[in-house]
């Protein structure tokens, strides 16, 4: 029993984190495509976003809904306390995901769509800033007694440093908007899409040389860890292989390639969750309670597994079947071949 409650909260927390990338990933240039659509210059370019998405975006959004029915199940002191600490930001991620939900479909059947496409691209950019703001407040810490509850005030998400971190998180999701347009459409819309993706990839870049430099000053845990072998040098090379990818996804762009820029964006995104796992590893709520002091049973642990093991295959092959059909070009609001 001691074996299995050491290593099953580690297998849990690799559980969530694959959660959570996929989500991001996926759901990622959803966002990115709709805070990407308030500068569509017309109807029918706004018209061909949309499209772009419409047979995707249900399925990419369901993996925020394992993750957090999984931190539920496997850590239910920390889905009380993560709740209760960012009950605002998560307020304002999920009305974002209903406000841009309710604009999607009422925008089809609307004659005059301005504001329905407003309220997409608003829903979008909400349910970006809640979910950065929300990522700021973990790093930064949650204030918990010593029974793990949550003891801090409504407003502690919110600091110059969460602030940081949204700004640079909407600028990754429409890095990966852009260059997932950038594959899904042609002609001037792609070339637009093509310049959107060289500024978002330089913005994303310098907010994530910022966190990367304020993220030991300000915070002592995450110093002590950036700086202690053997991790010293993980982190001494993750800041080397993202300016890589970076340059990488440049020349992609620069060379107008069309599914490349997808790829290096998928990669920085993969190296950035990578980089985050060891900063916060074995914290599930930063920088207070371990995940063996949050885990359930481990007998519920072990049901879980078998549960979402039999779940994971058939997700992964529901997304990838899904892309495979609607795999062509997006012309004049619908897919081309």
């Amino acid at each position: 029993m001691g074996t299995l409650t050491y290593f099953l909260p580690q297998v849990w927390f690799g559980i969530l984190a694959l959660f959570l990338f996929l989500y991001v990933m996926l759901d990622g240039f959803d966002l990115g495509v709709g805070i990407l659509s308030l500068t569509a210059s017309n109807e029918e370019r706004r018209g061909i976003l949309m499209t772009s998405l419409s047979n995707v975006w249900d399925a990419n959004e369901t993996w925020l809904v394992l993750m957090g029915g999984g931190l539920f199940g496997a850590f239910p002191l920390a889905y009380g306390t993560i709740l209760n600490a960012l009950y605002i930001p998560i307020f304002i991620m999920v009305f974002g995901f209903v406000f841009r939900a309710v604009a999607f479909e009422f925008r089809e059947q609307a004659q005059r769509k301005f504001f329905w496409n407003f309220a997409f691209g608003a829903g979008s950019f909400a349910a970006s800033l809640g979910q950065g703001f929300a990522l700021g407040a973990v790093l930064k810490g949650i204030e918990v007694d010593k029974a793990g509850h949550f003891i801090g005030t409504t407003w502690d998400w919110l600091s110059w440093q969460s602030v940081l971190v949204a700004l640079t998180l909407i600028q990754g999701y429409v890095l990966i908007g852009s260059t997932y347009l950038v594959w899904k459409t042609e002609g001037e819309l792609q070339e637009h899409h093509y310049r959107t993706a060289k500024i978002a990839a330089w913005t994303t870049l310098i907010g994530a040389i910022l966190i990367t430099i304020t993220t030991p000053i300000f915070y002592e845990s995450a110093r002590a860890k950036l700086f202690d072998p053997p991790l010293l040098y993980v982190f001494a090379v993750i800041p080397i292989l993202g300016v890589l990818l970076i340059g990488l996804l440049l020349k992609s762009l620069n060379n107008k390639e069309e599914r490349a820029p997808f790829v290096w964006t998928i990669l920085l995104f993969v190296l950035t969750f990578v980089g985050l796992a060891l900063v916060v590893f074995p914290y599930i709520i930063p920088t207070e309670i371990t995940i063996y002091e949050a885990a359930a049973d481990p007998s519920a642990l072990v049901f879980m597994i078998i549960f979402i093991g039999a779940l994971i295959p058939v997700m992964l092959f529901y997304n990838i079947y899904q892309y495979i059909i609607f795999r062509g070009k997006v012309t004049g609001g619908h897919y081309g071949e």
